[in-house]
């Protein structure tokens, strides 16, 4: 965990609390909890359970996401916060990362993204993020960018342009020209209003509700219904996994 390995004083938890969100009634397409097993839908409200049990605070989105969560949270605490650590591998959270200051952790590969990281891996800076998204699209999410768009042509066109309003739909005037470069430009003059949807759809809400204050989130050891409630969800072992007390 990183209260143990990476020294973290201060926690919250963000979760889905219900799959579909805000972002459902700007598009049709975006991801539902259709073909979700409820079994697994059920156990939602047992996890914010469990992790309330354990100490930490808990934002369960309904409708917002639990990424707009950790993005609000990120933009309330980063000042109060010697660093802020997105445990996540969503790569919509990119878009808060700042300098070293607010960095990506991913545990199950061992490693961390910086602001640099950002630039390194997908060619843009965090706040190009959602432009990126935008144009090469997110299966994930269920928004399919724009067709012929790639990772790279999106990556090289941001770089000289900034933002999707800025890039012309006159191709003679671009300051990069990757390959395909015609066709790329009449698609995004064809399909702008689509680019910047997909865009709002992409950019994380930093006013989803964050009720408390910063030392609400430090972390003072799991509470007293953590030995009930594991013990009558047969969770025999999440005792001994939890640390001690701070």
């Amino acid at each position: 965990m990183m209260l143990a390995r990476e020294g973290a004083t201060h926690v919250g938890c963000a979760t889905d609390h219900v799959i579909e969100s805000f972002r459902n009634d700007l598009w049709g397409g975006y991801k539902t909890g259709v073909g979700l097993p409820p079994e697994l839908v059920g156990q939602f409200q047992i996890l914010e359970d469990v992790l309330r049990a354990m100490g930490f605070a808990v934002w369960a989105m309904v409708e917002f996401e639990a990424d707009d969560a950790l993005a609000a949270a990120t933009l309330k605490f980063k000042g109060a916060a010697d660093q802020v650590c997105v445990a996540t591998v969503d790569k919509d959270l990119a878009q808060c990362v700042e300098g070293d200051h607010v960095i990506m952790v991913d545990r199950r590969r061992k490693s961390t993204m910086n602001e640099a990281g950002v630039i390194e891996k997908f060619g843009v800076t965090p706040a190009q993020i959602p432009d990126y998204l935008a144009l090469v699209g997110d299966s994930a999410d269920g928004y399919p960018g724009l067709p012929g768009w790639g990772a790279k042509s999106a990556a090289a066109v941001l770089r000289a342009h900034g933002h999707i309003e800025d890039i012309p739909d006159d191709v003679g005037k671009w300051k990069a020209k990757p390959r395909g470069a015609d066709a790329l430009a009449a698609t995004l003059a064809a399909q702008r209003d689509d680019a910047m949807l997909f865009r709002k759809l992409a950019t994380l809400r930093t006013d989803a509700p964050i009720p408390e204050a910063y030392e609400d989130l430090r972390w003072k050891g799991p509470r007293p219904e953590l030995a009930e409630l594991a013990s009558s969800l047969g969770f025999t072992d999440l005792l001994e996994r939890v640390p001690k007390k701070p």
